[in-house]
């Protein structure tokens, strides 16, 4: 039996934009060319998953697209992003190669953590993002540590950390908020709210339904934005990234999305109805931006084509670099973890 229908929230501060003039033709063709990027990536390795291609765990961000898009745009180079294990949309945004990511679902060297994280420990050091995280809100303490180096160094880097609205129940988030209030940490806490913690509704997991006044008991800068609008998303990552530079200290983002599939491959998502799916559907974000670059003109019929034919060859051809890498070899067990070098069985190995 389905439970409440969790249909699109109306938003209290950041609303959707209509197309126009404040985003340039160049920031409108990256989201949709990233976004497409995002959407067509998953649809295939969710295909190659169900043929057995690759094993583990797989999540996919269909729908959400316009969230990381946003954030990108809207952060700098040297800022840092920090995530769940919904993670194959933030690299991607982040400007990482598609065919690392699919080297990394397959198991291979090649992928961006050598193979060993597979789908849910995506990690790319070089664009700033520190993951993919398996743990269910582990991402949040660590992304307020991440913020605080960046304080102790004196930059005036931000830190990114994005959780879902389950994630947001674990008690080490009330402990991060404090701290991050009290030290006025360069951090934005950004739910990213697609209702339903694996199968369970917002509804059912708390009497505060707008999510957005989890931060009123620190005195946290706290606002809803449309996820399904890429331009309300940048602004309001702007905002909270000024207020992070100036040292004014964290801001949380209730950023109401959609995923457009189930919380995992396994789901048969008997708890929620098809007609909620298309009428959030009906707002999908590429579709959106889609519109805004036609009715400027931005691109001709035949550019969207060419980003079309684009997006499609980076998937095929992520998909047979995957093919294509070798495995890890067996020493690989003793690379990238803790070990104690003079250990005789270590030692006995390595000779």
């Amino acid at each position: 039996m389905a439970t409440k229908s969790a249909t699109p929230k109306k938003t209290t501060k950041r609303t959707r934009k209509s197309a126009g003039t404040k985003f340039s033709k160049e920031t409108y063709v990256k989201w949709y060319k990233d976004m497409l990027l995002i959407r067509k990536f998953e649809e295939k390795i969710s295909q190659l998953y169900i043929q057995q291609k690759f094993g583990g765990f797989l999540h996919l961000y269909i729908g959400q697209e316009a969230i990381v898009v946003g954030a990108a745009s809207a952060t700098k180079e040297g800022d840092k992003h920090i995530t769940a294990y919904r993670d194959h949309g933030h690299p991607i945004a982040l400007g990482t190669d598609p065919r690392v990511l699919a080297a990394e679902l397959y198991g291979k060297i090649t992928g961006c953590s050598k193979g060993k994280g597979g789908s849910m420990h995506f990690f790319d050091v070089e664009k700033g993002f520190y993951g993919g995280h398996g743990i269910v809100g582990a991402q949040i303490p660590m992304g307020a540590g991440i913020a605080f180096a960046e304080k102790y160094k004196g930059t005036d880097n931000v830190a990114l950390c994005s959780f879902g609205d389950g994630a947001a129940r674990q008690g080490a988030l009330h402990e991060t908020f404090n701290m991050a209030m009290t030290w006025k940490l360069p951090v934005i806490f950004i739910i990213e709210n697609n209702n339903y913690a694996m199968g369970t509704s917002v509804e059912r997991t708390t009497n505060v339904h707008d999510m957005s006044k989890i931060g009123a008991s620190y005195e946290m800068p706290s606002f809803v934005v449309d996820g399904m609008s890429p331009e309300s998303v940048h602004e309001a990552i702007e905002e909270a990234a000024a207020r992070a530079r100036r040292g004014d200290g964290p801001t949380l983002l209730d950023i109401r999305t959609y995923r457009y599939k189930g919380h995992s491959m396994s789901d048969p998502q008997k708890y929620r109805t098809k007609d909620e799916v298309s009428e959030w559907q009906s707002k999908d974000p590429i579709e959106h931006v889609l519109g805004v670059i036609k009715e400027n003109n931005f691109l001709t019929e035949k550019e969207i084509k060419e980003i079309q034919d684009w997006v499609k060859n980076e998937v095929k051809e992520s998909i047979e670099f995957a093919d294509k890498s070798p495995l890890p070899e067996a020493e690989e067990l003793y690379k990238d973890v803790y070990v104690q070098d003079d250990y005789p069985y270590v030692k006995e190995y390595l000779a």
